[in-house]
């Protein structure tokens, strides 16, 4: 019964279908309710009906008065469903990244930020991350008797690497949502930039702005978190006090930020933590992270698995593009890591973001004042785009 509850989860948010809908079911329908972000538990993409890492953030169960239940489905580059079908069909849309799809007996086909997908009743699909990108999308969908998905077999490795994936031609004059940055991811590079050169009047406005942009003070927390690996922790501790400040200042005048959530995957230990951040640096990386230095003092890069990419990376309240706008900036405002700097511009566009968000990027820390942090930042780009496959 629990492997059926998460497998319908997964596709359709109905893992808390029964408890949710029964406690709202005495609540009075004519008024409006709110389930504030990062109130109801995610649940992890069972081994059964997925390949690699999945989760699920619940959003709402299916009622009697709509017999649909919405979830987001967070999928790690490599990562898809098996093929499923749905007796009601279903409504995706794709909220970041790029991913993959495909219908039985029709080419993959590739989808992007705004996309939708609409599967009709018991048609035989799949859909996930594409290899080298995370993918999150919005799934809405619809029961039968209280059934919402039927779980089919694996997607082979040779059906999700097949060729002749199909980009559908985007409208003349129309440019994809993914080519921009959000209010919220806006402000994270300019609270990296003014963290990792200790200006807090500067940090003080950036973590303001993107309070103010929906970002929520948790994952305000985990970006100065996650800097203290780039920047040391005399400034992240620093940076978090600042961050205290603010949240305690606001409070004052009345502004009641969204608290957001902790982390709600486990995160493993020893040799399995190992293993995960090795995976997770390659996927960031683009292959396997290896050289000369790596080979001189084979420990760092035992600390950049374990910790960087493991402890710290397996913390899901805070998404890899997330992770990468901040890094790209706090780098870009440190003179003298010119290297490192083009390699998380690299893993930027692997993550998913778009080469019009990372000028956008570097446009934002241009208009901060810091003309030498946007002109490293540009160099590092434009060694990066030179270096794509044609």
């Amino acid at each position: 019964m629990k492997n059926t509850l998460i497998g319908i989860a997964v596709c359709a948010a109905a893992p808390f279908a029964g408890a949710a809908g029964a406690e709202n079911a005495s609540e009075s329908r004519t008024a409006q309710q709110i389930s504030r972000a990062g109130s109801q538990a995610s649940v992890a993409g069972p081994a059964d009906y997925f390949t690699g890492r999945v989760r699920v953030d619940p959003l709402f169960p299916a009622t009697d008065k709509i017999n649909a239940s919405g979830a987001y489905v967070s999928f790690e580059p490599g990562a898809r469903s098996a093929w499923h079908t749905h007796p009601a069909g279903q409504r995706l849309v794709v909220v970041s990244g790029v991913g993959l799809t495909q219908e039985w007996g029709k080419p993959v086909q590739e989808i992007r930020p705004g996309d939708v997908i609409v599967c009709p009743p018991g048609v035989k699909h799949w859909h996930g991350a594409a290899p080298a990108s995370a993918m999150i999308h919005l799934a809405v969908t619809g029961a039968v008797d209280g059934k919402s998905v039927q779980w089919l077999e694996k997607v082979t490795e040779e059906q999700y690497s097949a060729q002749g994936t199909v980009t559908p031609p985007a409208k003349p004059g129309a440019p994809a949502v993914s080519q921009t940055l959000s209010a919220k991811q806006q402000a994270i590079p300019l609270i990296a930039a003014a963290m990792a050169t200790s200006n807090m009047p500067e940090l003080n406005a950036a973590l303001n702005r993107g309070l103010d942009a929906g970002l929520t003070v948790s994952e305000a927390k985990e970006v100065l978190v996650q800097l203290y690996a780039y920047s040391g922790f005399p400034r992240s501790l620093n940076a978090l006090g600042e961050l205290m400040k603010v949240v305690e200042a606001r409070k004052q005048r009345g502004i009641q930020d969204n608290p957001g959530r902790e982390p709600g995957r486990i995160v493993p230990t020893g040799d399995e933590l190992l293993a995960v951040g090795k995976a997770n640096q390659t996927r960031i990386a683009g292959a396997p992270v290896q050289g000369p230095l790596f080979d001189f003092v084979p420990v760092i890069n035992q600390y950049l698995q374990t910790h960087l990419f493991g402890d710290i990376f397996e913390r899901d309240n805070l998404d890899w593009q997330s992770r990468e706008l901040a890094t790209v900036a706090a780098l870009a405002v440190t003179p003298g890591v010119e290297s490192q700097l083009r390699s998380h511009m690299a893993a930027s566009l692997r993550v998913g973001l778009t080469a019009s968000q990372l000028r956008q990027l570097i446009q934002l820390l241009a208009d901060q004042g810091d003309a030498a942090a946007a002109k490293r930042a540009s160099e590092a780009f434009d060694t990066v785009q030179a270096n794509q496959p044609k």
